[in-house]
């Protein structure tokens, strides 16, 4: 059986829907020989595509950029279909919310994240907000069976898209074996020196800079915190996003406190996760959130928010909070920074149990048995 799967997120992408790709489609190489797998790549004239994660995939490139082919199949909804770039396939998944033409025999498979723009429009970039509000929902409808980040996303789906739930599955991410505690004393300093951390403790947060993440209200929270905590940071890892100018101006008032680090590479999250008192993810909104999982995986307590898929993914392992509440948040991160040794090391304990729950191994073969059910 041929299948196609859009590649793109993987090689333009580098925060959480490029991870998933890439970590998702490695796991399935691992796990299937049989099938022949077409990767799709567009704008794949930027860099160097990386080598084939085994002898059962190759890479179908173009060099239109995935812009220009937004606007040719989704603005003048001209019917080229995947096929052109892909060859004859019995299956097609689209991996980043919009699935493109394809021939009629062609069984699709469509992944949706989240319905962030959706249910949080204020938050949203708007001229992608625009874009998916358009493309999404009739993406949706066309496909022969959806992949949902979590069941908040999926109960999104069928609220907002009037989707029967039949036609939706549930496909949990994962957590990498490289995220585990960085123990080794070099390699802490290496990191700290590369981010300009110096060599106050901090808290992290990570996460592209926009508004949905919540920073504002976490900066608020953070410079609530007593006195005693005046040489704490808070660390915020992630690249520039949208409607961020008020997220910098907050911080700004508390001059070298706060630190965004930018884009952080991904061999690194595992120490910068490590060297964290702890992890502050109160997102106000996620289809699923991997950093709440890294977090855990490299033995560092985590608040996160009780909303959305957050309580699904975090289980009875982070301290949950209201997310719209500065104080609720500020006394969060108090109860993480002051317990006992014994009650944050039974919190760590629980966090490592929660993401041992999530593997791409799990998910690849989950995968697997869709695209063989669907074919």
């Amino acid at each position: 059986m041929s299948i196609g799967i859009d590649y793109t997120p993987a090689y333009q992408q580098g925060g959480g829907i490029g991870r998933y790709a890439r970590e998702l489609i490695t796991a399935l190489a691992a796990c299937d020989s049989a099938h022949d797998y077409r990767l799709f790549v567009a704008g794949a004239a930027r860099d160097k595509l990386p080598p084939v994660p085994a002898a059962n995939f190759r890479y179908c490139p173009t060099r239109l950029a995935p812009l220009t082919l937004a606007r040719l199949w989704h603005k003048a909804r001209l019917p080229l279909p995947i096929e052109l770039f892909v060859g004859k396939v019995q299956l097609f998944h689209a991996t980043d919310f919009v699935l493109p033409p394809t021939l009629p025999r062609t069984r699709t498979l469509l992944t949706v994240h989240d319905l962030s723009f959706a249910r949080l429009p204020e938050l949203a970039a708007p001229r992608l907000r625009a874009y998916l509000e358009s493309v999404v929902p009739r993406s949706a409808r066309r496909a022969d069976h959806i992949l949902a980040d979590s069941a908040a996303t999926k109960a999104d789906i069928v609220a907002l898209y009037n989707i029967p739930e039949a036609k939706i599955t549930v496909l949990y991410s994962g957590v990498s074996d490289a995220f585990q505690p960085t123990c080794d004393a070099a390699a802490q300093s290496a990191v700290r020196a590369k981010y300009q951390l110096g060599n106050s403790p901090y808290v992290l947060s990570v996460g592209t800079v926009q508004p949905r993440k919540n920073y504002e209200r976490l900066i608020q929270a953070f410079a609530a915190l007593p006195l005693r905590w005046s040489d704490l940071k808070l660390v915020i890892v992630g690249g520039r996003g949208w409607l961020d100018a008020p997220i910098y101006a907050q911080a700004r008032a508390l001059g070298e406190r706060v630190l965004f680090t930018g884009f952080a590479d991904e061999a690194d999250l595992p120490a910068l996760y490590s060297g964290a008192l702890c992890l502050a993810f109160p997102s106000l909104y996620e289809g699923f959130g991997l950093p709440v999982l890294e977090g855990m995986a490299c033995g560092v307590p985590v608040l996160t928010s009780n909303v959305s898929s957050l309580p699904e993914v975090a289980g009875d392992a982070a301290l949950m909070v209201d997310p719209y509440s500065v104080e609720a948040i500020r006394e969060g991160l108090l109860t993480l920074l002051e317990e006992d040794t014994a009650t944050r090391a039974e919190r760590i304990a629980r966090g490592f149990a929660q993401a041992k729950r999530f593997t791409w191994q799990a998910a690849a073969q989950h995968l697997k048995a869709i695209y063989d059910k669907l074919c």
